[in-house]
């Protein structure tokens, strides 16, 4: 393409425009979609100084200047006790470049008082024959969820700060996917936050053992609540309204003033103590006779060891009051839960108690009550975890603990009209997940896949 020459009217440079924004990609000012999110709707369109930033940012794409090649994209991270200004030079821009483009963001963001970590994305174009210093053409550098600043060059060379903010809308979110690395890394990729996964690894936590029963391309569903920008950034997610995983599926649904899930039949699944107190964890202990890893000969291990890390929250079995929290012995710090019908739960070796906690304290099942530690007879940080039942030790694994509450009459009426109406979503979007792939339908949904929102909006008319 001929270079842009700045003696020529910039009224030339238009028939030029829609090649800028599908060359968009190396300004793509980190509003690009992940592959989970390319399946939602096509966004709204932009407000108009977003389209004049996609505008601006097309035309420099479109012309390189004279003696650069080509700007490209290059993502930065500021390092520890690194400067904006440095992290900026280190991309290969000129010191003068670089203190002039933290001189113009200063007029909008703190840039002395940054934390390591940051990122921004800097448009640098090289000079012809790579000799001499790199010219930054643009530096996007997001500031919230759905707000970002940009410093772009202009046509007379000089750089111009924009501000960008997309809009945020409500919508209600399935998201249906596989197993690939961790489940946090996978519903995550699929819009989830942190703690809508969180909370359904405590709903499952009963159920499953998160450590070896999940394995890769495992199908899992949620389906939540949550404020999405245009660029499909999720800003904020709650109350999740469904999750299934291995087969087991939990509704939400209100019980006694209190919000419960329950399986397709109307059961609350809860369960009357969790299998897991601690999130994540891998039972390293069993139940029974062992060769005891201090005193050297066989004992009864009277409970099951998870091995965690110092520090990792424990979490109460089920509802209760708390009978003991004190130092016992060998067991070093030691809780004690009481819950109903004579069942007890214990914990021990921990590293403190949760903030408050005190004897006489009622806790509910899930909630945060201490963390893992290595006190008393311990070889290592890892929690000792015990099941009684009027007064004697029982197997927390094989104990017949009693089961969650079953609806009926107007509840359970109720219950399954929610349950129909989130059936419904599903199949919706399972519909609408084959329709994706179908052969003549192809051509059409993968262009809109393949497309960051910001240019699809420039794109369209």
């Amino acid at each position: 393409m001929q270079e842009f020459d700045p003696r020529r009217p910039t009224l030339r440079l238009a028939p030029r425009l829609l090649m800028g924004v599908i060359g968009f990609s190396a300004l793509a000012l980190g509003w690009r979609l992940t592959a989970a999110e390319a399946t939602a709707p096509i966004p709204a369109p932009l407000d108009p100084a977003a389209i004049a930033a996609l505008q601006h940012a097309a035309f420099t794409q479109a012309e390189a200047q004279p003696g650069f090649a080509r700007p490209e994209s290059v993502p930065v991270k500021i390092l520890p006790g690194e400067t904006f200004e440095a992290a900026v030079k280190r991309a290969g821009v000129a010191p003068d470049e670089a203190r002039q483009v933290v001189q113009i963001l200063a007029e909008t963001m703190d840039i002395v008082h940054i934390k390591a970590g940051m990122a921004f994305d800097a448009a640098i174009a090289h000079p012809r024959g790579q000799r001499g210093p790199a010219r930054l053409i643009g530096l996007s550098l997001r500031t919230g969820p759905a707000t970002a600043v940009t410093v772009s060059r202009t046509f007379d060379g000089a750089l111009r700060l924009r501000e960008m903010e997309e809009k945020i809308r409500e919508e209600e979110t399935v998201a249906q996917g596989e197993i690939s690395g961790s489940l946090y890394e996978s519903a995550t990729a699929l819009g989830a936050t942190s703690a809508i996964t969180s909370q359904m690894v405590k709903l499952f936590a009963h159920k499953i053992d998160f450590d070896r029963d999940i394995k890769p391309g495992d199908k899992f569903e949620l389906v939540f609540n949550r404020q999405i920008t245009e660029s499909g950034r999720t800003v904020e997610a709650s109350d999740l309204q469904y999750a299934q995983i291995k087969g087991i599926r939990f509704y939400r649904f209100a019980h006694d003033g209190d919000i419960q899930y329950f399986d397709e039949f109307g059961k609350n699944i809860k369960g009357f103590l969790l299998r897991t107190p601690v999130d994540g964890a891998r039972m390293t202990s069993s139940f029974g006779m062992r060769r005891h890893p201090i005193l050297g000969y066989n004992r009864m291990h009277q409970g099951i060891d998870f091995g965690a890390g110092s520090g990792t929250p424990i979490l109460a079995a089920g509802d209760g009051v708390v009978v003991e929290a004190r130092r016992w012995g060998g067991y070093g710090n030691w809780l004690r839960i009481r819950h109903n019908d004579g069942w007890e739960t214990g914990y021990a070796h921990l590293s403190r108690y949760a903030k408050g906690l005190k004897p006489g304290m009622r806790v509910r099942q899930g909630q945060l009550v201490a963390y893992v530690g290595s006190t008393g007879a311990s070889t290592g940080p890892h929690l000792h975890y015990e099941t009684w039942y009027r007064g004697a030790r029982v197997n927390p694994v094989s104990a017949k603990v009693p089961q969650g509450t079953v609806l009926a009459g107007r509840e359970l009426a109720a219950f399954k009209a929610e349950k129909a109406r989130i059936d419904r979503l599903l199949q919706e979007q399972e519909q609408a997940a084959q329709d994706r792939v179908a052969p003549e339908a192809a051509p059409k949904r993968l262009a809109v896949a393949n497309t960051d929102p910001v240019q699809t909006a420039g794109l369209r008319r």
